[in-house]
């Protein structure tokens, strides 16, 4: 546990840490969950202290593209994010969603206790017995050990972008879906 987690859990909120896929996606969906405070895009799993977008994207610093949210699981539990997690990327594909491809695209749950260790483990076996694919879960289960926050231009990428190219045919159609299914747990 960092100490930012131990500051975040006297506050009484608590932090996910998630990579499926382009930040931009995760991010544009966890800004709209109801019970989310924040969230912040980011890098996380691999060996280059505080890399850079270029060199996450070019797959050799082992960092995944990740987005680290602050919530309150008076509102919306672990499992909830993660429930959420798993309808908006696909976690059967190693190493990329769509046409992103690379360690950097990998479905990873950075964990921040061993809670929401067993949570997530017990969600994909759950999932994984259910078979919601046709293919087992690939996501990756490990304990986070740092955070670097991207670049400032990452942040609130759709939000800010929402006419590009990249935003208007992979994340719109994300967000789209995202709406339908959980309208009644969107921001008010």
């Amino acid at each position: 546990m960092t100490s930012n987690d131990r500051e975040r859990q006297s506050s009484g909120t608590e932090v996910a840490t998630l990579g499926g896929g382009c930040f931009w996606c995760l991010e544009a969906v966890y800004d709209e969950l109801n019970g989310v405070s924040m969230v912040e895009s980011g890098y996380s799993g691999g060996s280059v202290t505080n890399p850079s977008y270029r060199q996450v994207c070019s797959g050799s610093t082992g960092h995944a593209e990740v987005v680290q949210v602050t919530f309150d699981p008076g509102v919306v539990s672990f499992r909830e994010i993660l429930e959420v997690f798993f309808s908006i990327h696909d976690p059967t594909t190693l190493n990329r969603q769509g046409a992103d491809v690379g360690t950097q695209y990998r479905s990873v749950i950075f964990y921040h206790s061993s809670e929401q260790k067993a949570t997530a483990e017990q969600l994909i076996a759950e999932l994984n017995v259910a078979k919601v694919w046709n293919v087992p879960i690939v996501t990756e289960v490990t304990p986070l050990d740092v955070f670097y926050r991207a670049e400032d231009y990452h942040q609130e990428y759709f939000k800010h972008n929402e006419g590009q190219p990249y935003c208007r045919v992979v994340i719109a159609p994300k967000m789209k879906k995202f709406r339908k299914e959980y309208a009644e747990s969107l921001k008010r």
